[in-house]
């Protein structure tokens, strides 16, 4: 018999998903704004191949905030895209997949490279069967001046702090303090910059 999660909570699935609480995944209202957000970056990569600069104000539509001078190389796979915000003179590079359930903080002076992963969403573990896509998230953060090689996935929760440098193909699992280089899977500080 399927748990009734929700049995006591009168929020929609897409006010739980918000809160950063349980919800369904495949509700049609939160379906509807994923829809909307892959129309925008779809548009932002068609509109980049033309103009670099008369693209940014579809980027400016997909996310919740971009920094001036940021540059973003689509294509750019994202959930919602309003929530992330960009700061200010950061650099993205090609395939960046941004998984916005909860929200997505990157700093200032932010260097990221190609094909990284910066992941939300969480699952419960429980061995019950997974009909009903139950779903949270946790929110991912980028300080000032970060860089992440190619291929680095940050998984849900975790905060890199300012000045860190994170060595390409690195899963960051667990919080990284500022002024670190740290690599490997999982990822670990392996020196003080």
């Amino acid at each position: 018999m399927a748990t009734d999660h929700f049995a006591d909570d009168p929020r929609t699935n897409l006010e739980r998903m918000l809160a950063g609480d349980l919800y369904i995944a495949d509700d049609p209202a939160i379906a509807r704004r994923q829809q909307q957000a892959v129309r925008l970056a779809a548009r932002y990569q068609a509109a980049h191949l033309e103009d670099p600069v008369k693209a940014r104000p579809i980027l400016g539509e997909l996310l919740a905030f971009v920094g001036e001078d940021v540059e973003v190389r689509p294509p750019l796979y994202v959930d919602y895209g309003s929530n992330i915000t960009i700061g200010a003179r950061t650099f993205v590079n090609y395939n960046l997949t941004a998984l916005d359930v909860a929200r997505i903080t990157i700093g200032e002076d932010c260097q990221i490279g190609p094909n990284v992963q910066l992941l939300t969403p969480t699952h419960p573990l429980d061995p019950q069967p997974r009909r009903d896509k139950l779903e949270a998230a946790l929110p991912v953060t980028l300080g000032d001046n970060v860089w992440l090689g190619g291929g680095v996935i940050v998984c849900p929760g975790v905060t890199i702090g300012d000045n860190s440098v994170i060595g390409a193909g690195s899963v960051v699992t667990k919080d990284i303090p500022a002024d670190v280089v740290a690599v490997g899977n999982p990822a670990r500080p392996i020196r003080h910059l």
